[in-house]
């Protein structure tokens, strides 16, 4: 891209001065993501002719081991397609040339590339697809928190579930002790350790949301002392983000511990100002889906979007982008 420059930065103390609004693209994420155990942040950095920054994304490698082949995994994820400043360039070709560059940096290191959480749903339609990119339809659910309250969004009978559950002794509260940090984590890697898409980080990433508020919070749902859910919500732009979830919904079925782990998340997102509560991975737009059902249930609204994958061995890309065709 003519008078272009784009550099990638991998570690933090060689990054430039970068707008910090975007959580999901900011030197504060960097900085988690750099003392994280198996994980590795990219920042890729585009300047005009002037030295002048003019967009900037946050990628993140994953490293994932198995008991079996291929025993190593690593992928590279993008939440969003980054922070753009005012200039006369076009957002989606500067998108397209952060990730050629991105693409270029790191070879065939990686397994696959994952870009989600698009603003709008053809944004770089082109851009990606030029660079080998093919689209899935997803779903996306979020809760707009500043025109009404969230109760006024909720069925009778879900807001009753909500009330006897709090009578009856369940209470959320915010991780603030390593105690229950491990609990939080205990709960979370057990809920997921039958879905090997869901990539559950190290507890060193849990424990940075602990140190400053601003970024995130984590939340424990306890009953008499044990922990029945937790949640873990990232702030950015002034909306909330539930990020990770889990609950103990079979054991303690009559305390709806999913309900009410989501709904006191929600609700201190609505308390504290937030303008929405977004949920970042809902799934599939498969006609039966209990988790975005359960999710909608809160009184969200949903919207189909596009989640672009790219595979670096070519002939398992076109294979994929054959398969998930339009």
């Amino acid at each position: 891209m003519k008078g272009i420059r784009t550099t990638i930065y991998r570690k933090s103390s060689e990054l430039p001065q970068l707008e910090e609004g975007n959580f999901f693209h900011s030197r504060r994420l960097f900085e988690i993501l750099e003392k994280t155990p198996r994980q590795r942040p990219y920042m890729v950095v585009a300047e005009d002719e002037q030295g002048r920054i003019v967009s900037h994304l946050l990628a993140f490698l994953r490293f994932r081991t198995f008991i079996f082949p291929p025993f190593l995994l690593i992928h590279c994820r993008l939440l969003s397609e980054g922070v753009y400043q005012e200039s006369e360039y076009p957002k989606e070709e500067l998108l397209g040339e952060m990730l050629g560059a991105l693409i270029k940096g790191l070879g065939s290191r990686v397994l696959y590339i994952e870009v989600s959480n698009l603003s709008q749903k053809m944004l770089g339609y082109k851009q990606l697809r030029q660079l080998g990119f093919y689209p899935i339809h997803w779903m996306s659910v979020h809760n707009s928190l500043h025109s009404h309250a969230p109760e006024e969004r909720i069925t009778d009978k879900m807001q009753k579930r909500i009330d006897n559950a709090h009578e009856r002794g369940a209470k959320t509260e915010v991780v603030r002790t390593e105690e229950d940090l491990k609990a939080f984590s205990k709960l979370l890697r057990k809920h997921h350790i039958f879905k090997p898409k869901r990539y559950i980080p190290d507890d060193a990433f849990f424990r940075a949301f602990m140190a400053e508020e601003e970024s995130g919070r984590l939340f424990v749902t306890k009953y008499h002392g044990k922990v029945i859910g937790c949640s873990a919500v990232a702030y950015s732009q002034g909306d909330a983000y539930l990020w990770y979830s889990a609950f103990r919904r079979k054991t303690y079925h009559h305390l709806h511990p999913d309900i009410v782990t989501i709904w006191d998340a929600m609700k201190d997102a609505y308390e504290r100002g937030y303008r929405h509560m977004c949920f970042l991975d809902v799934g599939l737009p498969f006609e039966k889906n209990s988790f975005r059902d359960f999710i909608l249930s809160f009184g969200g609204k949903e919207q189909s979007t596009y989640r672009w994958f790219r595979f670096t061995l070519k002939w398992v890309n076109k294979l994929l982008a054959w398969f998930y065709r339009e």
